[in-house]
């Protein structure tokens, strides 16, 4: 028979990386969302939509006036009921020697000293009055109480908020840094928290087509439980997100490295077949026959698989025309056709293991 044409990869050895892969959706470390604690009308919004802001940075203003009477009616009241505890004090000095003298009954200077508790206590509310109108004050000022984003407002100058309204005014996310809460098999949950004891694992991220890498984080920490539903445990993962690449409730996908397997053999996955025998590939020689080689796959991940035993470095495999293949055909070696970007299942590690 002719020598049949067959494309041809050599075996490579290489440090090769294991991922393992999810999906995932980006969240904000922070979100809070804006409202009034007062009634009372907007006087100012002092930030621009989309604007990053800083903690403690005014945002908006709320007419402080209502407010500012409020204040000034409460120490009005406590200056007039000091002065008439004040003016207790004397009255009961003044009955103290009246009694003395005999002129008044015991009952009488009683009475006066009993006065005492009531003006004391008038004084200690209108003091809480005082903090009250204070904080209602301090709540007319609307700051941002973290470092983020400022999203779209719901609320113009001149408008009437109230303290009872649900919609809030805006809302601020945290950007940097941000987290990826994504899912994975639970049978790699094992795995994954062996690694982490050795320390924290690396995580790309990429877009929803799994195309373009957005961002590199760390894994931070494992969910304490299992979805039994879908027998899938949750990861969460930290970015720094410098370029904001990631935006809140984004679905991305996620790429967790294990490990990084030192000197592996790798070759095309292609160049794998299973037949009854087992897993083998067709091995060409110097003098381009093909024999039939028994290979041990360790693991595959996308379009390469890691060998484990049958196969040395450098020795060329069939990736395409098998078909026409049996123990001792002749081949005429082409270039393998070009592998597409590596995917990110790890056979025994993987989701489709």
């Amino acid at each position: 028979m002719p020598p049949v044409p067959v494309g041809v990869a050599s075996v490579q050895q290489r440090n090769f990386p294991v991922y393992l892969t999810g999906l995932g959706s980006v969240q904000a470390f922070n979100t809070v969302a804006l409202k009034t604690r007062i009634d009372g009308q907007i006087t100012k919004v002092n930030f621009v939509e989309g604007q990053e802001v800083k903690q403690g940075e005014l945002l908006i203003q709320i007419d402080p006036r209502p407010y500012e009477v409020a204040f000034a009616t409460a120490q009005a009241n406590l200056q007039r009921d000091e002065a008439q505890l004040k003016n207790a004090q004397v009255q009961y000095e003044r009955l103290k020697a009246l009694y003395a003298g005999g002129v008044i009954a015991k009952q009488d200077l009683d009475a006066q000293q009993a006065s005492f508790g009531q003006y004391e206590g008038t004084i200690a509310a209108d003091k809480a009055a005082i903090d009250n109108a204070k904080l209602n004050l301090t709540y007319t000022r609307i700051t941002s109480p973290i470092n983020g984003r400022i999203g779209l407002r719901q609320v113009d100058i001149g408008n009437y908020v109230q303290a009872s309204a649900t919609t809030p005014m805006a809302v601020i996310t945290q950007m940097h840094p941000i987290a990826i809460v994504f899912t994975l098999p639970e049978d790699q949950l094992q795995a994954v928290r062996q690694r982490m004891k050795q320390g924290a694992l690396n995580v790309d991220v990429y877009s929803r087509d799994d195309q373009t890498k957005l961002s590199t984080g760390k894994l931070l920490t494992i969910d304490n439980q299992i979805d039994q539903t879908t027998g899938t445990a949750r990861f969460k993962a930290v970015f720094e997100n410098p370029d904001n690449n990631l935006w809140p409730n984004q679905f991305v996908n996620v790429h967790l490295l294990l490990e990084t397997r030192k000197d592996a053999l790798t070759i095309p996955t292609s160049a794998v077949q299973r037949g009854p025998q087992g897993t083998f590939t067709y091995l060409v020689d110097d003098k381009n026959t093909v024999k039939v080689q028994p290979i041990e796959v360790a693991l595959t991940q996308g379009n390469t698989a890691v060998v484990a035993s049958g196969l040395q470095a450098g020795e060329r495999v069939v990736t395409d025309g098998q078909e026409k293949l049996q123990a001792g055909s002749q081949v005429v070696p082409q270039a393998p056709v070009n592998q597409s970007k590596t995917g990110l299942v790890a056979e025994g590690v993987g989701p489709h293991a």
